[in-house]
């Protein structure tokens, strides 16, 4: 019987094949210079983390489009939040190594990219699907029709890039539309969407919160008043005031247009999971929604970073694929957030011991036997 192969670490990682890859358009990086190497380098680099990020953003998702989701499946979810926003940090981190380039170095061999840019990166456009950006929130990169001809090939056909962005486009609800979903399941005060009377008890829940955030926002007012002296200030604090008060009402009456009441179930679990935390059944979805927020902050801080390493090193040029560059950046730096709800009910929080009192937070503790 022979023996099996034992494995090598450069076998198992492939590193031979990797390190033979930073050849560019001409596939020999001898002919490269040190900078144009190190440009190859850095965005193959952002295609790895990406692709792991891509990983566990699916996962993630699929957790959350199971009919039920166990503790132990929001355990999972919170680790791949974890994960996901660890990447994400690197890969900021990340545009310091392409800040080593100087201005002359890079325009040295920038021309020849043209018209190629990062707008084609299909992970990155599966990863912001996956997410749940919508495609009437996308910024048009320059003159296509959408962004997905910006994926085709020059000669307009399906490249592979375009290719495995439609295919995303076609895998289902995406992760924030499955966080929703499982929102609008949430118990409220210990009873759910489909419970007799739940109609009333969201009612109730919800003029409870909303006078106790009233009366959190007239103490403020107060304290405010105290302390701003002119008359000018004094109007000017009570308007602000009065219009963060009544932000709150619209926010839990939305529109027909908005989702209705569907989408009024699940502002209202954002708000009870987040105001009683303290609840033990509710720790893991606290951590989730903790979460979902800090990946996302991360995502945007991701993106206003590469936005001021593109300034620093080629100012507000053109970009390579026609786009106003810089300016660009910054504007879905600025526009492409997914959880614009989960973001809105910080406002709405109140301090410990603000929330009104449960009628059954038994509910939310553990069960014996």
């Amino acid at each position: 019987m022979s023996k099996s192969r034992q494995p090598n670490y450069w076998d198992y990682i492939r590193v031979e094949e990797l390190l033979g890859l930073q050849g560019g358009l001409e596939a020999d990086e001898d002919r490269l210079e040190n900078d144009e190497v190190l440009f190859i380098t850095v965005h193959q680099v952002f295609e790895l983390w990406f692709k792991l990020i891509l990983r566990e953003m699916r996962t993630l998702r699929d957790v959350f489009r199971e009919g039920i989701v166990a503790e132990q499946g929001l355990a999972d979810a919170d680790r791949s939040l974890r994960r996901i926003s660890t990447l994400l940090r690197r890969c900021a981190d990340h545009f310091q190594v392409m800040e080593t380039l100087t201005t002359r170095s890079y325009l040295s061999f920038r021309d020849k990219l043209m018209p190629a840019s990062g707008f084609q990166s299909a992970q990155m456009r599966q990863i912001e699907i996956v997410m749940g950006l919508r495609d009437e929130e996308r910024i048009s990169l320059g003159g296509e029709s959408s962004f997905m001809d910006a994926l085709r090939a020059h000669d307009g056909s399906e490249s592979s890039a375009w290719k495995q962005v439609a295919q995303e486009k076609d895998g289902g609800p995406s992760l924030a539309r499955a966080v929703s979903d499982w929102l609008s399941r949430t118990p409220i005060d210990g009873i759910g969407p489909e419970d007799d009377g739940a109609a009333a008890a969201l009612d109730q829940f919800v003029e409870a919160y909303t006078a106790a955030h009233s009366s959190e926002v007239d103490k403020t007012a107060a304290i405010a008043h105290e302390r701003f002296a002119s008359a000018g200030d004094s109007e000017r604090l009570d308007a602000r005031y009065a219009a963060e008060k009544e932000t709150l009402v619209s926010f839990m009456n939305p529109g027909a247009d908005e989702g209705g009441a569907t989408r009024r179930w699940t502002r209202a679990a954002m708000l009870f999971i987040l105001g009683y935390r303290e609840l033990p059944l509710l720790a893991w979805p606290r951590e989730i929604l903790d979460g979902l927020i800090e990946m996302e902050q991360v995502f945007v801080v991701f993106r206003q970073r590469h936005a001021r390493m593109v300034e620093r090193v080629i100012g507000r040029r053109t970009g390579t694929g026609g786009s106003s560059g810089v300016d660009y950046l910054d504007q879905t730096a600025l526009s492409y957030r997914v959880f614009r709800d989960l973001w809105a009910v910080r406002t709405f929080q109140m301090r410990q011991g603000s929330n009104p009192p449960l009628t059954n937070p038994g509910f939310y503790g553990f069960k014996n036997g």
